[in-house]
C-alpha cells in the first residue's frame, strides 16, 4: 500500500479487520518490520489522539519517528503555485517535500479544511501534493475531507461491540460555537457505507453532507426518530457544506445535543464520539460519562487502525527493497 487517503484505499474490509484484531492480539509482533525505517508525521494542524496513537503503532513496529510542527519552530511554506513569495511564507512547499521525503521511509500528514474555498479544500491540494512528490508512502491523519485513521479505528470499535450481525448505526450533528470541516462525518459516513450495517445521518436543514459521501445511506432530518432502535450514536459538527453557506456555523441549536432523554429512544445505544468534544454542547455529562459511552476505546483503537496501516506500507516497502 503506497497510500493510505481513504476507505477505498483499504482493500476489502473484512481482511483489513481481521489485521487490526490480530494486531490488537500482540501489538509487538512485528516489532522488527520497522527496523532503520523512518516515520515523518507533519502537522500543520493540532494533535493529541493522532500524534499520540500513530507515534506509538510506529514504535510497536520498531520505527524511528521524526514529528514536525510546521506552524512551530519550522519556516511557514507556501502551498500554492505561481504566488510572488513577497510575504511572511519563506519556503515553498514544493521544495519542502522532497527535502523531508529524503529524512523518512513514510510520510503522514495532517493538514485540515480552510473552510473557504470549497474547490480547493476538496480537491486535497496539500495531501495531495505530498503523494505526487514525495516519492515515499504517504496516508492521511486528517486531510480537508476525510479521516480515514478516525474512521477505521471506529469501525474496529464498532465490530468489537455490537451484538447482532446489522447494527442500526446512527451519526448525527450536534452543535459546536465553531466552524468545523466536514471532514469526520465524511469519512464515518464513507466507511459505514462499505459495510452491511443500517447507516442512517440526521441533521438539521441545511447541513446536508456531500452525496458521494452520503451513498446510500438514509438522511433523517428528525434527530428523535433517528435515533429510535439505534444501536450506536456517533455525534459530530460539521459546518455547512453547500451553497454560498460552505464553512459557515448556520446553528447552535441546543436542542440537537445529545442527552439521556435521547439516548433512551434508542435501543440502549452505545455513544460515540472522535474527541475532543465540547461537553453539554455536542453530549451531556451524564451520557459521555455513562457505561454506554465508547469514547475512550474508540480512541484507543487509533492505535490499532494506525499500526495496521503503517504494518501494509512498511510491507511493501520491504518487498520493493528485495
Amino acid at each position: 500500500m503506497r497510500k493510505f487517503t481513504s476507505v477505498h484505499d483499504l482493500g476489502p474490509l473484512g481482511k483489513a479487520l481481521e489485521e487490526a484484531m490480530e494486531i490488537k492480539k500482540d501489538r509487538f509482533a512485528d516489532n522488527e518490520l520497522g527496523k532503520n525505517k523512518t516515520l515523518l508525521m507533519i502537522f500543520f494542524n493540532s494533535s493529541l489522539r493522532t500524534r499520540l496513537s500513530t507515534q506509538k503503532a510506529a514504535m510497536n513496529l520498531g520505527m524511528n519517528v521524526i514529528v514536525l510542527d510546521v506552524n512551530q519552530g519550522a519556516w511557514k511554506l507556501e502551498t500554492e503555485r505561481g504566488v510572488i513569495m513577497d510575504g511572511d511564507k519563506a519556503e515553498h512547499l514544493l521544495e519542502a517535500i522532497p527535502v523531508m521525503a529524503s529524512y523518512c521511509d513514510i510520510i503522514g500528514v495532517r493538514s485540515f479544511a480552510g473552510l473557504k474555498d470549497k474547490a480547493e479544500d476538496y480537491e486535497e491540494r496539500v495531501i495531495e501534493q505530498f503523494i505526487k512528490h514525495s516519492g515515499k508512502p504517504v496516508f492521511s491523519m486528517e486531510a480537508a475531507t476525510r479521516h480515514p485513521l478516525q474512521s477505521f479505528a471506529d469501525l474496529i470499535t464498532i465490530e468489537e461491540y455490537k451484538t447482532k450481525p446489522r447494527p442500526k448505526v446512527v451519526l448525527t450533528w450536534a452543535p459546536h460555537p465553531r466552524a468545523l470541516p466536514q471532514a469526520v462525518a465524511n469519512s464515518f459516513a464513507e466507511w459505514m457505507n462499505e459495510t452491511a450495517y443500517e447507516f442512517v445521518i440526521t441533521h438539521p436543514e441545511g447541513y446536508e453532507l456531500d452525496p458521494k459521501f452520503v451513498g446510500n445511506a438514509r438522511v433523517e432530518y428528525d434527530q428523535r426518530k433517528a435515533f429510535e432502535g439505534a444501536d450506536f450514536i456517533y455525534a459530530k459538527n460539521w459546518s455547512a457544506y453547500t451553497g454560498n453557506d460552505y464553512g459557515k456555523v448556520l446553528s447552535t441549536d441546543r436542542d440537537w445535543t445529545v442527552d439521556a432523554e435521547k439516548m433512551a429512544l434508542t435501543d440502549n445505544a452505545y455513544f460515540m464520539h472522535c474527541l475532543p468534544v465540547r461537553r453539554n454542547m455536542i453530549v451531556t455529562d451524564d451520557v459521555i460519562e455513562s457505561e454506554r459511552s465508547l469514547v475512550i476505546p474508540e480512541a484507543a483503537n487509533r492505535e490499532i487502525s494506525a499500526q495496521t496501516v503503517l504494518k501494509r506500507m512498511l510491507h511493501a516497502i520491504n518487498n520493493a527493497d528485495k
